[in-house]
């Protein structure tokens, strides 16, 4: 058990004589999403009042359309009750409802995810099992193994995990922080959910805004665990559990490290061989469903190795999903989505939309969000997320592939420096530069958009590989950083992201790491900050509001450990990112997706704030909004106004400030 934080009894703690376990279920027709978990640890033995369990279930129905149920525990000094919402995916009987006790009322979980070894786990359990859920199974390991069940899940979970006996249990959540899992501690009581916005459900929880996360967010567009939009609410970190028992709540303590690297890395043949079949293993072994199941076919790299595997091993007619804009081919990967449909027969939905749809659901998607989250693909994730919904319940995809194999501009940009200083200096200094600086700035075109990456790859040209990196990941420079927030809070920012991304590299081992910063350090750092924050966040909440489960092969712990330890020169080849994964699959894609550079599930969003949205922010970014927040409204104005009449590019940041007014005055 991690050291204690002692929590302060009130003076008139009531302690209550133990009573019976109360269980209650009933069904949910009010569709929406996947598994949503909530509930409170009192510390204090009181009971939890069945007004705010309520609140839990209408909050999080959207993630859970076909059950909810609710469970609890009252003792002198202890009371617990759990909350689920559920999307049965496996074993749909109400026999394999949640919360789930043992046989014996003892042990009580809530529990959101799948896993995928189940079956083997169940294998290796004591005694007969009463369902075929993969819930029991979860269940049953943490009673058997205890809290090194966690290290033995093939799995994407949330849970909350009670033993009403000796008083105690945990949180915990997957490895790379697929599912979600936010928590606060008030008032002698320890409370948790699926999401931020159930928690606001809960009267009396301070919801005081955190500054440092505030900035946070309009650097990076997300607000990075453990920190949320509220000064005392956290996300707990991928990889991490939290234990509870009478006494109060510990610190989050790591229950899960990659596997040390090997002292000599196989051959690149080797490791080639060696990735494909651990990522054929990966889809196969995620197959597992008792409803329908299919698979995002962007048409990217990713996806596509995702659905090769699929079709191979769950044979033809696989449905895969994607979509596309046919008035508008710059932001349309369908064809080749079909290329790919085609070689392998799948059945392909290509949903076409235009931007009227994308801006149709701006405002249901940012009133549902629980705290600011500025990643535009958001909203396209969603509307794929929604069409796919009307086919299938699960759905596989290719996150992660671009954290563990390079895939990002921003990762080869070290390269295209490189190559840009061996220019003489004259040319650099006296004719591309100057250039540079007087071309419009826009994404409009293709051209114009790579002429933009330029500017932001020379903006960020600095001798430290990490400055280089946060310089490219940021949505403003230190300078515009002390402009709209002030001196000091844009020097804790600064400190604060060069503080997260030194330290997250050393974090995957247990002993640690020496303090070098390289690429191969920096892919881990983004595998630890941004790809839970941003990217994994992202496809959640997407495909939860729309009742969709989401599985990610590629984030496999045996696809991660192995493609983690390989030499950066596997990854990355001068200007080719993903070199180890277009050979470990090169004769299964067809050429133009093998060779096409990667492109972002993006939307016109600049186009879109100085047409479509410009009323919209006008009305929403308002003077007084931005000055309660901190915010320098002068500066902002300039910004919209720069942007408005292409002197620059400021889409990103505009639609932050967007994303965070809109949010802050819905939240109040």
């Amino acid at each position: 058990m991690s050291k204690r934080k002692r929590l302060k009894k009130p003076t008139a703690c009531e302690f209550l004589p133990a009573a019976p376990l109360a269980f209650r279920a009933g069904c949910r027709n009010n569709a929406c999403d996947m598994c949503g978990i909530a509930g409170i640890i009192d510390f204090c033995g009181r009971a939890v009042e069945p007004a705010i369990l309520e609140r839990f279930r209408r909050s999080l129905a959207h993630r859970g359309p076909d059950d909810a149920g609710d469970w609890s525990f009252q003792a002198p000094g202890f009371s617990v009750a759990l909350v689920h919402t559920r999307l049965a995916v496996i074993d749909p009987t109400p026999q394999a409802r949640q919360p789930m006790t043992s046989p014996d009322r003892r042990y009580a979980i809530t529990y959101n995810g799948e896993l995928y070894n189940y079956r083997t786990l169940a294998r290796e359990l004591p005694g007969p099992l009463k369902t075929t859920s993969d819930t029991e199974v979860v269940l049953q390991s943490c009673i058997h193994w205890g809290p090194a069940a966690l290290t033995r899940f093939d799995a994407m979970w949330a849970l909350a995990f009670v033993d009403t006996v000796e008083r105690r249990g945990h949180l915990s959540r997957d490895p790379f922080g697929i599912k979600p899992l936010y928590y606060t501690v008030s008032d002698d009581r320890l409370i948790f959910a699926s999401e931020l916005r159930a928690l606001r459900r809960v009267p009396g929880l301070s919801l005081e805004i955190d500054p440092r996360a505030l900035a946070c967010y309009l650097n990076l567009g997300y607000i990075p665990h453990p920190r949320t939009i509220y000064r005392d609410v956290f996300k707990l970190p991928p990889g991490h559990r939290l234990d509870f028992d009478a006494a109060g709540v510990g610190e989050p303590e790591r229950f899960f490290y990659l596997s040390e690297p090997p002292a000599a890395p196989p051959s690149y043949p080797e490791a080639v061989r060696e990735l494909r079949g651990r990522i054929e293993s990966a889809v196969a072994a995620q197959r597992v469903s008792d409803v329908p199941l299919g698979a995002f076919l962007s048409g990217g790299l990713d996806s596509s190795i995702v659905v090769a595997c699929l079709a191979r091993a769950a044979g033809p007619r696989v449905k895969t999903f994607s979509i596309g804009y046919r008035e508008h081919p710059r932001y349309d990967e369908t064809r080749y989505a079909h290329l790919l449909a085609d070689r392998y027969g799948t059945e392909h939905q290509a949903f076409q939309l235009t931007f009227r749809d994308v801006l149709d659901t701006i405002e249901p998607m940012l009133d549902h969000l629980g705290e600011p989250f500025a990643d535009s693909s958001l909203l396209p994730t969603a509307l794929v997320s929604r069409y796919t919904r009307r086919h299938v319940t699960v759905a596989l995809s290719g996150d992660g592939g671009d954290e563990l194999f390079g895939g990002y501009w921003r990762y080869l940009g070290h390269h295209y420096l490189q190559r840009y200083h061996r220019l003489p200096k004259f040319i650099r200094k006296a004719i591309i530069e100057p250039l540079l600086r007087r071309l419009p700035a826009a994404r409009s075109t293709p051209l114009l958009n790579r002429l933009r990456q330029a500017r932001k790859l020379l903006d960020g040209d600095y001798p430290d590989p990490l400055d280089r990196h946060l310089a490219w990941a940021r949505y403003m420079d230190n300078n515009l950083a002390v402009e709209l927030l002030g001196q000091s809070a844009a020097e804790q920012l600064a400190r604060d992201l060069r503080e997260m991304y030194r330290r997250a590299p050393a974090q995957w081992y247990p002993h640690g790491a020496d303090g070098r910063v390289d690429l191969s350090r920096i892919l881990l750092a983004d595998l630890a900050v941004g790809l839970p924050g941003d990217m994994l966040f992202k496809v959640d909440t997407a495909s939860m509001f729309h009742g969709l489960e989401v599985r990610v092969p590629l984030l496999s712990v045996e696809v991660v450990n192995f493609a983690a330890a390989l030499p950066i020169e596997y990854k990355i080849a001068g200007s080719n990112g993903k070199r180890i994964l277009r050979d470990a699959f090169a004769d299964d894609l067809p050429a133009p997706i093998l060779q096409r550079k990667k492109m972002g599930f993006e939307v016109p969003l600049g186009e879109f704030l100085r047409n479509e949205l410009h009323d919209f922010y006008r009305d929403t970014v308002t003077a007084a909004a931005l000055q309660n927040l901190n915010i320098n409204p002068t500066v902002a104005a300039r910004l919209f106004d720069d942007h408005l009449h292409r002197r620059a590019d400021h889409a990103d940041l505009l639609w932050s400030l967007l994303v965070l007014t809109r949010w802050t005055g819905d939240s109040v």
